[in-house]
């Protein structure tokens, strides 16, 4: 049995790709001089220096590496492709007038480099800058040591990084730079796909050579050899046919048609191993024939010019696979007898591919470049606003969608009373919002039991007005009681009017006052009736918390089946499923807004050189999985829901849940007639208080008149009584002189006594009084013809003193009243505002008022006022 091993892991023959090269160009000023015209000199200047970064990247360039390293010259070739990039989207370099149209960039062709192509276009500078780039990592693979793992792996990678260089040449410049009649067909799409084949026929060779080294199967060892003669025949198809055919070297195809079939027999080598192993002789025989066929017509057809190592290894396989054939077909003429399959029957070898092109997209990607990032032309932006609005567009629908299934959620849980039913159960559950404020404001007021004390005030401040007014009224009378002994004294010598005419005005309010509390009181007794008929139905109020005044939901007493947890515990995990679904579509939510917030396409737009359209499409595309994650959340709600729905039928059925809802229902209706009761009744009190508060004030103001007034007459008397006894003194007197022929010819009384009465009847009308603890001295006027003047009516404007302060038990402050308007009357009606039944007092008839306990009795109804309550209404 021959050797396994085989010659083509003692040769070293590859190929390497020289750069094109270039003429020298001048970017600096022509670009500047576009700058200062379409935008301005300060731009021009602000740009300084990325222009002379942009011109020594192209100095670089024109070098053609001599004195760099290869990875050195790698990253010079990038660095410029990513600055023509920004370049072509700022800059638009064409003949034509208004365009940078002094720039002419001019390429020989690598292969051929004689010819040459010049063009007043950026995709040809491109394309020979890619091109380049390919040809240096071509240059890095071949230079690696490859008798040393490390080095075999390293010369991969380059080869695989060549082979995405033309790849990405042919894909994206190759077309651009190819239009036009100066050209070279090194950039061309068929020779930059040769070439990306020619790369990935090395990168797996490399392989291929580590997989023999690690004394890998025989069966694998086919797999990857057949695949490396495969990416050679791609190769050599290319170079085969026009317009490649007649373009390259005579070396060149040769070595690349002798590789295509030196590795082909070399899998046909391996695989014939395994085939012996498994003694299957006749395929065995027929791998071997093919192999040795492949080789002899390569040998026969392939152009001269190929490296001897590469012959010498070719001749070496040939040997091995003879002596393995003559080998089987002894074994088979002498043991096995079997028939060997013609080549035609034979089935395609097997491939295993461990190479493809390195993706260039990210390497090359110069949207976060920052040369002449200052420069946004208007067609950038247009474009960058018609993307936003269509990622505008995707983030509002499925902001729609998210919002729409949790507000889906809500209803459809609402309508199945979850988890109301389920909190219910453990006796968690709450009320609705608005009953529950509406009873916590209750207890913060003290509840139904707060009422006691606000009733109490209510009767305190009625005792209050009631114990004032009798204090007026004993004032009075006391002041007429000694008035009336005066006057039967003296007799006609008692000439100032009688109290009962001066203070007619005064009972009046006072009546008007007493018939007001009277009413009042009647008020507060309904008040007190209402509060105790209804204080059963209130006391519910007082239970904290008042969810504990509700009925619970109880598992049932007798069950068949037993499996109420099972009901209950499989319908609280769906909830919690739903819950988590709602957690996620909040997340999706957030990540939405945040992609968006990072979305900035406009470098990429700067960059493009292809359709904008695709661009956005390749960008939108980026959402794709987010609104799939949506769209699968959504159903996954939708189905969730459905058997949720069905637990909870089973779980209504087994809690007999719609007794437990009547009795719940029962239970809000009686609360809030409770609050309902509560706010009535409170309501009424504060009318009360406020109508209490301001009759005191009132009474007050009346109060100080009288103190007022029975001073005044106090001091009046005083004097009256003064001057009677002078007159009774001094009559004789008067007579002594009559007799001596003094007289007084006028036919009333003396001067002093006529100014005396005439100060009496101005200060004995309380009308006409000063607001005042004190009476000034009587002033003296002129003479009135008698004592028979009636007084006029008590109707003066009195200034209104400080309100009453309440008792300390008073938790309402006093309002504070302004002055009343003239003619006002202070016998007003009780609580304005009041439209309650508990103080619409019924009507009575003038006189049917029953006898206050003061002297004067009243008439008069209390005034009908149209902007005041019904609470004294007559």
């Amino acid at each position: 049995m021959a050797s396994p091993s085989s010659s083509t892991t003692t040769t070293n023959v590859m190929l390497a790709i020289y750069e094109k090269k270039t003429n020298s160009l001048d970017f600096y000023r022509p670009l500047r001089n576009f700058i200062v015209v379409n935008y301005s000199e300060r731009e021009a200047q602000n740009l300084e220096d990325d222009l002379d970064t942009l011109k020594q990247l192209r100095s670089d360039v024109e070098r053609g590496g001599a004195g760099d390293s290869p990875s050195a010259r790698r990253d010079l070739l990038q660095n410029y492709y990513k600055a023509l990039c920004a370049v072509e989207s700022r800059f638009p370099i064409s003949p034509d007038k208004d365009h940078v149209n002094t720039v002419s960039f001019t390429w020989f062709d690598a292969f051929k480099t004689k010819l040459k192509a010049s063009q007043q276009n950026v995709h040809l500078e491109k394309a020979a800058v890619l091109f380049n780039l390919g040809a240096v990592h071509s240059q890095m693979g071949l230079s690696f040591d490859r008798s040393a793992v490390d080095g075999r792996r390293q010369a991969s990678h380059s080869f695989i990084a060549a082979a995405g260089a033309f790849a990405f040449l042919r894909d994206n410049v190759s077309m651009k730079a190819s239009v036009g009649s100066s050209t070279t067909l090194d950039v061309s799409v068929e020779c930059v796909g040769m070439l990306e084949r020619l790369m990935l026929a090395q990168a797996q060779e490399c392989v291929y050579e580590n997989t023999i080294a690690k004394g890998s199967s025989p069966g694998v060892c086919s797999k990857i050899s057949r695949q490396v003669g495969l990416f050679y025949e791609e190769a050599l198809a290319a170079l085969s046919v026009a317009p490649l055919n007649q373009h390259f070297e005579k070396a060149w195809i040769a070595h690349i048609q002798l590789k295509a079939a030196l590795f082909y027999t070399e899998a046909c080598y391996r695989y014939s191993l395994e085939l012996h192993d498994k003694e299957e002789i006749a395929e065995e025989i027929a791998r071997l024939k093919s192999g040795l066929n492949a080789l002899s017509e390569a040998k026969k057809s392939a152009p001269r010019g190929a490296a001897h190592q590469l012959l010498d290894a070719v001749n070496k396989l040939e040997a091995n696979l003879n002596r393995n054939l003559e080998r089987a077909m002894k074994e088979n003429d002498r043991v096995y007898l079997m028939r060997v399959p013609p080549a035609s029957s034979l089935t395609p070898l097997p491939t295993f591919s461990m190479v493809k092109p390195m993706p260039m997209n990210d390497v090359l990607d110069a949207s976060k470049e920052k040369m002449f990032a200052s420069l946004v032309p208007d067609s950038s932006a247009k474009a960058l606003s018609r993307y936003t609005e269509m990622l505008d567009d995707i983030i509002r629908t499925q902001a729609e969608k998210l919002q729409q299934g949790s507000e889906l959620a809500r209803v459809r849980l609402k309508e199945m009373e979850l988890p109301d039913s389920i909190l219910a159960l453990e006796g968690n559950f709450n009320l609705p919002t608005a009953l529950k404020e509406d009873v916590e404001a209750v207890q913060i007021c003290g509840g139904p039991a707060g009422l006691e004390g606000e009733l109490q005030q209510l009767k305190d401040l009625r005792r209050v007005n009631h114990e004032m007014l009798v204090q007026i009224e004993e004032q009075l009378q006391k002041e007429a009681t000694e008035d009336s002994q005066f006057r039967n004294q003296f007799g006609t010598r008692w000439t100032r009017p009688q109290s009962s005419t001066l203070t007619k005005n005064l009972q009046d309010r006072l009546n008007r006052f007493a018939g007001n509390l009277k009413q009042a009181g009647e008020s507060d007794a309904r008040i007190e009736r209402s509060m105790r008929e209804y204080s059963a139905l209130m006391s519910i109020l007082d239970s904290r918390p008042i969810e504990s005044a509700l009925p619970t939901l109880a598992r049932p007493i007798m069950s068949l089946d037993a499996d109420e947890d099972v009901v209950v515990g499989s319908l609280k995990q769906s909830l919690r499923q739903l819950e988590t679904l709602g957690a996620q579509r909040a997340g999706l939510e957030d990540m939405l807004k945040e992609m968006k917030r990072k979305d900035d396409i406009l470098p990429k737009l700067m960059t493009s050189t292809g359709s904008h359209e695709d661009l956005f499409r390749k960008e939108i595309a980026k959402y794709d999985n987010i609104c799939g994650e949506i769209a699968q959340n959504l159903e996954a709600q939708d189905q969730l829901l459905m058997h949720i729905e069905a637990q909870n039928d089973k779980f209504a059925a087994i809690f007999n849940l719609e007794d437990y809802k009547a009795s719940r229902e029962k239970g809000y209706r009686q609360i809030e007639a409770a609050v309902a009761k509560y706010q009535e009744i409170k309501e009424n009190i504060n009318e009360g208080l406020k109508f209490y508060v301001t009759l005191q004030d009132a009474i007050t103001i009346v109060k100080q008149q009288c103190s007022d007034f029975v001073m005044t007459r106090n001091i009046q008397c005083r004097e009256m009584i003064d001057d009677v006894q002078r007159q009774i003194a001094g009559l004789s007197f008067q007579e002594g002189k009559s007799n001596a022929g003094y007289s007084y010819t006028s036919a009333g009384p003396p001067p002093h006594q006529i100014q005396r009465t005439n100060s009496q009847q101005q200060q004995q009308d309380p009308s006409n009084m000063p607001n005042s603890s004190h009476t000034q001295a009587p002033t003296y006027q002129p003479p009135v013809p008698s004592y028979a003047q009636t007084p006029p009516p008590y109707t003066t404007q009195q200034q209104v003193p400080p309100p009453y302060h309440q008792p300390p038990s008073n938790p309402y402050p006093p309002p504070q009243h302004q002055q009343a308007p003239v003619g006002h009357e202070y016998g007003q009606p009780a609580y304005p505002g009041w439209q309650g039944p508990y103080y619409n007092a019924p009507s009575q008839q003038p006189g049917s008022m029953p006898r206050p306990p003061y002297t004067a009795q009243s008439p008069y109804p209390p005034p009908n006022h149209s902007n005041q309550s019904g609470y004294y209404r007559q």
